[in-house]
């Protein structure tokens, strides 16, 4: 018994010096087998006894065979003997398998191990990771796509004391593709136990055989040795010396010239002429060029012209002048050269020079060579977004001053103009030939037509006063309606604050057929509602009462809005919403006319807004300074300007959008109006194109004014200009 213990001891030790290179299942299924070893030591041992009480013959045999593989273990050394040991102790195992049972049983295992090789795996998701049926009741599909369920999974301690008790429990290994356990055959084993010890997994491969030499080495001749050939073997060629003969003969004769290696300097200037090689940057110096002076102009000639020698006084004058901003040479005048004295300054000038040299950083700055023509946008060209006014097609002469204001009327046959010579004049646009003329007692600064072509009715500020003219053009039922509109009673509208003062007061006009609005201050603008019933006027003052809306079916006057700050320049109505537009001299206020509320307030940046105007879809603004600069706003876009334009050199005077046509313009006092393609899409992803299409001229300046106003008209791409020279002009395409 102590011999078979120290057996099983012996070979555990060498199946663990084995191990190395066995896969994890090899080394499971050899950890179960070290656990059985002792089961079979001791069913060899009951055999034992057996073998005696039959005889003495075989009770000799066995520790005879017993002893020889102790020493057959002991050599495990060698090669031949490792095989021999694996032989025998599978036959002891093999005895050991079939001492607990029956002949059948095992023809029964033989026939199971068999079958269990031909079957192929019952699960059928082929790649399908296992971890997908983690949290379902079955592992897969058969053939026949019946779920195959999962097996109850045992407790450890049962599994552990089954284990124990099944003496094959070392053969089995657990299957988890298909869930089930599968029972080793003793082939497998033996592959196993190969693979472990780093061998052929089958026996009757033979690792060792003799090696077959498949190549014929009879009279086959071969060196003694390999060294390369000595140069004194080395036979030149004649064709090569032939060749380097020639060469010679052309290199004495000049045919052939090398390059002669270029000596560098030394040392060499740093301020040198530009045509210096630049190899000279390899000397860590890189070559920039010294800052050149002036070229000496006529005045530093020893005998300038008269016109540049100073007199006395300019002389004195210099003297009183700081010494920073004192000429540095007075130009003197000598008879001839060799008269000319020392230049005193002539060391001073030298040295400043050298240290400027001297001290000039040496510094390279990077400049990326660009084509400026790259960096301007891509516009389209003039010629493709035609028609728009290019020439002057004619002139409307009358006034005797400044014509200061102009409108049209709906329909674009008639234009009115207001001048500081106390006139109103309505011209026939076709003709140029002046229809009427109404003359009063203050200068016109601003007219403006009625928008709805029924209602022929212009409104003229003069001062203080708002005058509501009919001018008589239309038919009778027009003139019947606009007659009875323009009927009023004297009455004056009180301040809704309480005080006594009146805020505007209703008359009807002494000498002219109309109605006259008093206000309490100066009036400098008027504006209508695209549908004609409602105006605005503007009081440039801090007052509350500076911006007031008219009604002149009720001949009512309201003051919405009374709190703003700055002083009102400008005021217009939106085209198609209640939305009402207030220009101060820095920003433009938006007011909602139903809610009397503030609704946005587009920042300008401009010193003082001159005038402005919206676009007819209501969301797009344009508002010209008294710097020359045009700023455009996109109300859905931002309160910031969407583009600035600085096109004028003076003050823009009015700025004017066309109905129809993608048209805007700006005039301003030096006696230019720029024409602008304005293009609004209707996707609001597309932002506005605006392209500068052509600069009107023709207007005189007198007192320093130019271009007054500029009006398009309603229906044509022709644009309307007011000069102070008292000309009306009209630019066509």
């Amino acid at each position: 018994m102590e011999k078979m213990g120290s057996n099983s001891e012996k070979s555990d030790k060498k199946e663990k010096r084995k191990l190395g290179g066995g896969s994890s299942i090899a080394k499971d299924i050899l950890d179960n087998l070290r656990l059985s070893e002792d089961e079979v030591a001791d069913e060899d041992f009951q055999s034992h006894h057996e073998h005696v009480s039959r005889g003495e013959d075989e009770e000799e045999d066995v520790p005879e065979e017993s002893d020889s593989l102790e020493d057959e273990s002991d050599s495990s050394g060698e090669d031949e003997g490792e095989d021999l040991e694996v032989e025998e102790s599978e036959t002891l195992e093999d005895e050991n398998d079939s001492s607990g049972e029956d002949e059948g049983e095992d023809l029964k295992a033989e026939e199971s191990d068999s079958s269990e090789d031909e079957v192929s795996p019952r699960n059928t998701i082929g790649n399908v990771p296992l971890e997908w049926y983690k949290d379902e009741g079955h592992i897969g599909y058969d053939r026949d796509g019946k779920k195959i369920k999962k097996q109850a999974r045992k407790d450890m301690l049962d599994a552990f004391l089954a284990s124990t008790d099944d003496s094959k429990n070392w053969r089995k290994i657990y299957d988890e593709y298909n869930d089930e356990e599968i029972e080793l055959t003793k082939d497998e084993i033996k592959i196993i136990r190969q693979l472990t010890r780093g061998k052929t997994p089958h026996l009757e491969v033979n690792p060792y055989e003799l090696y077959v030499d498949w190549f014929t080495w009879d009279g086959k001749g071969h060196p003694l040795s390999n060294a390369p050939e000595p140069k004194r073997r080395f036979i030149p060629s004649k064709w090569e010396h032939k060749k380097v003969v020639e060469y010679i003969r052309k290199i004495r004769k000049g045919l052939i010239k090398f390059e002669k290696k270029k000596e560098e300097p030394r040392f060499y200037m740093i301020w040198d002429n530009e045509s210096a090689p630049m190899e000279k940057a390899s000397q860590r110096l890189s070559h920039i060029q010294a800052p050149k002076q002036n070229i000496p102009g006529h005045d530093e000639s020893y005998n300038p012209s008269i016109e540049y020698i100073p007199s006395q006084e300019e002389i004195n004058s210099y003297q009183l002048m700081y010494e920073e901003d004192r000429p540095k040479f007075i130009p003197r005048r000598y008879e001839r050269y060799r008269v000319v004295p020392a230049y005193e300054k002539l060391l001073r000038e030298f040295f400043d020079r050298c240290l400027d040299l001297y001290l000039c950083p040496r510094t390279r700055k990077k400049r990326i060579n660009i084509d400026p023509e790259s960096l301007k946008p891509k516009l389209p060209s003039p010629k493709d977004l035609r028609p728009y006014p290019v020439t002057c097609f004619l002139e409307y002469r009358g006034h005797s001053s400044f014509v200061l204001s102009i409108s049209m009327e709906a329909s674009g046959q008639w234009i009115a103009s207001g001048s500081s010579d106390r006139t109103v004049r309505v011209w026939e646009v076709a003709t140029g030939r002046c229809h009427s003329v109404w003359e009063f007692d203050e200068p016109v600064q601003h007219v403006a037509w009625n928008p709805a072509p029924e209602l022929p009715i212009l409104a003229v500020v003069m001062g203080q006063e708002v005058l509501l003219l009919n001018l008589g053009l239309g038919t009778a039922e027009e003139q019947e309606k606009v007659k009875e509109l323009l009927h009023v009673e004297v009455h004056a509208v009180p301040d809704e604050t309480g005080d006594n003062q009146s805020v505007v007061t209703w008359s009807q006009h002494d000498k002219h057929d109309g109605i006259k609005l008093k206000h309490f201050k100066t009036v400098s603008l008027v504006a209508w509602q695209c549908k004609g019933d409602y105006f605005t006027t503007v009081v440039p003052s801090g007052d509350s009462r500076a911006v007031m809306l008219h009604q002149l079916s009720k001949k009512q006057t309201h003051v919405p809005i009374r709190k703003f700050h700055g002083l009102p320049v400008s005021a217009i109505f939106h085209p198609s919403r209640p939305t009402f537009f207030i220009a101060t001299k820095r920003v433009v206020l938006v007011y909602d006319l139903k809610k009397i509320r503030l609704l946005k307030k587009l920042q300008t940046g401009l010193r003082e807004i001159s005038s402005i105007a919206i676009h007819p879809g209501g969301d797009n603004l344009i508002i010209g300074s008294k710097e020359g600069k045009l700023c455009w706003f996109d109300l859905d876009l931002s309160s910031q300007a969407y583009k600035t334009l600085k096109n004028h050199s003076k003050d823009i005077m009015s700025v004017a959008f066309h109905r129809s046509y993608p048209l805007f313009a700006s005039c301003s006092d030096d006696c230019t109006a720029h024409v602008f393609h304005g293009m609004v899409y209707s996707d609001l992803n597309q932002n506005p194109l605006i392209v500068p299409l052509k600069i009107l001229q023709g207007h005189k300046s007198v007192d320093g004014r130019g271009v007054m106003d500029c009006k398009f008209h309603p229906k044509q791409p022709w644009l309307f200009t007011a000069g102070a020279d008292s000309v009306i002009r009209l630019y066509c395409d």
